[in-house]
């Protein structure tokens, strides 16, 4: 009986060592799955955030371009393509209602803004929004009473000035062909006193104060990249 007991102890010895080798290549092999995933996904965001920053560039360089071309002296960054317009060349104070001479400035900026992105079939692929952002300073309005207060009311207006540009540029002289696209991709949004400019450190309330078309590049997926949807 006692030779037999010890048989059977080996048998259930060998038995769990099958089970935990078995569970550890289980292991091993999960691991190497997730680190495969985790490998692609952080050099896909990688290629993301550099095919992002080159399409941004593509677009503030033909917007530049096209600008120069048509003597308008424009703001835009070089790396984001981000196109900045100060208050003053668009409405008067406190005001959401464009001047004579901010519809003149879109006349010759907007057609040349929208045409240049769309002309370019891939570029205009690559872009998933325009934005049109509108921006205050934080100075406060007469009566305000609390900082929440003082918010909205420039919530209000900075939205309101960015429908106004919005809405005018739909009249410009554009290519007509673009308008769907141009539609689908719009967005407006009003920023408050939330993304102030600021100069050595303090914010510069005339330079706050603005009205920017920005673009968005479509985020790269990782999904499809891994073959796993289409």
């Amino acid at each position: 009986m006692a030779i037999i007991y010890r048989q059977q102890n080996k048998e259930d010895d060998t038995s769990g060592n099958i089970f935990w080798v078995t569970m550890a290549d289980l292991l091993l092999g999960l691991a190497v799955i997730f680190i495969t995933l985790f490998v692609l996904a952080m050099t896909g965001f990688s290629q993301q955030t550099v095919q992002q920053q080159q399409v941004q560039m593509n677009v503030s360089e033909k917007i530049s371009e096209g600008m120069k071309n048509s003597d308008i002296d424009a703001d835009i960054d070089k790396m984001t393509g981000d196109l900045k317009i100060s208050d003053g060349e668009l409405f008067a104070l406190n005001s959401s209602e464009l001047t004579p001479e901010g519809k003149k400035l879109l006349d010759k900026l907007a057609p040349i803004y929208i045409n240049t992105i769309f002309a370019d079939k891939e570029l205009a692929g690559q872009i998933d929004n325009i934005i049109i952002q509108g921006h205050t300073d934080s100075q406060t309005f007469a009566g305000v009473n609390s900082k929440e207060e003082q918010f909205m009311r420039n919530m209000d207006l900075s939205l309101r000035r960015a429908n106004a540009v919005a809405e005018y540029i739909f009249r410009t002289q554009y290519d007509k062909k673009y308008a769907d696209d141009f539609r689908k991709k719009l967005v407006v949004e009003g920023k408050s006193f939330n993304e102030p400019v600021l100069v050595n450190g303090k914010e510069d309330f005339a330079r706050s104060r603005r009205v920017e078309l920005k673009i968005k590049v479509k985020n790269w997926d990782v999904s499809k990249a891994l073959g796993l949807r289409k």
